[in-house]
């Protein structure tokens, strides 16, 4: 997968009505994050994606597409900063300068927050789709948070993108929500996968699903694999992105993970194999019962 580099434009004003001029050539990559339930940590993957890609020298955009559920600003610890949302720019209530709310910590990051007192059938799919063609014609990255289910708001966040990062937790209620998710994805969007908190010690003992259980239903690439660290909640709590962290392993994950989505030759963290699909099945199901 090769990097690819935009210069950075400053200031950058853009009209998404339907007075819009012609939308420029798209040269950086939309990138949606999503997974089909709530709760398995999309928002928390995509803000820290930015941030390890941002800190690499990319320009990237965040885009909060859960509309009416605002939270990737407080992952951010930016919710102090926002003023404008998403809608504001489609209804070109104000301009994507006025909305776009820099990051306190790495400048060539951005995001774009949700609205908090609207719906998502409120978002117009074409003109969330030409906004993010816009966007990608200035930064290198947009990646936008889908929200949980497979509505509106699903197929508005998938509209604009041209490729799918799936966020799927060790658990098969997540593994059977994506699994239809990546059905709905299509062929023109190329997906891959993160397992996220996972727990090697409920692997080995047969009490979790390990990543080769896991996509033994889903066989998608691998991108990464994320562990369940209690440092993860205290750092989200505080707006405060793990992939900053030096001294992180969870931060080192993610970072890992940019450098593959930026095209660098890192492999992929592998779980312990696990005895087999079906005996950690009933093992799980049986650990639940407890």
């Amino acid at each position: 997968m090769e990097t690819q580099r935009v210069q950075a434009q400053e200031p950058f004003v853009a009209s998404v009505g339907p007075n819009a001029n012609a939308v420029p050539v798209a040269r950086g990559r939309a990138i949606v994050v999503t997974s089909g339930k709530g709760g398995v940590g999309k928002t928390t993957t995509t803000a820290n994606l930015g941030v390890a890609l941002a800190a690499r020298g990319a320009r990237v955009v965040l885009i909060d597409a859960d509309v009416g559920l605002r939270n990737l600003d407080l992952v951010l610890g930016l919710e102090s900063r926002i003023r404008h949302h998403l809608l504001d720019v489609l209804e070109e209530k104000v301009t994507l300068d006025d909305a776009l709310v820099r990051d306190k910590r790495v400048e060539n990051l951005f995001l774009l927050a949700a609205a908090q007192n609207r719906e998502k059938d409120d978002v117009p799919t074409e003109a969330m789709r030409g906004l993010v063609e816009k966007l990608r014609a200035a930064y290198d990255y947009v990646l936008i948070d889908s929200p949980a289910g497979i509505e509106m708001g699903f197929k508005n966040a998938i509209a604009a993108a041209g490729e799918a990062i799936v966020v799927c937790t060790p658990e098969v209620a997540a593994v059977r929500d994506v699994d239809r998710v990546v059905g709905l994805l299509g062929n023109d969007l190329s997906a891959q996968l993160i397992v996220n908190r996972l727990r090697p010690a409920l692997v080995r003992k047969g009490k979790m699903l390990s990543v080769d259980d896991v996509n033994a239903i889903l066989r998608l690439p691998l991108l990464g694999v994320i562990g369940d660290e209690p440092e993860v909640i205290v750092a989200t709590n505080r707006g405060e992105p793990p992939a900053l962290a030096a001294n992180s392993p969870t931060g080192a994950a993610y970072r890992a993970i940019a450098a593959r989505i930026a095209g660098e030759d890192v492999p992929a963290p592998q779980a312990a194999q696990a005895e087999g699909f079906l005996d950690k099945l009933g093992a799980f199901f049986g650990g639940r019962a407890k």
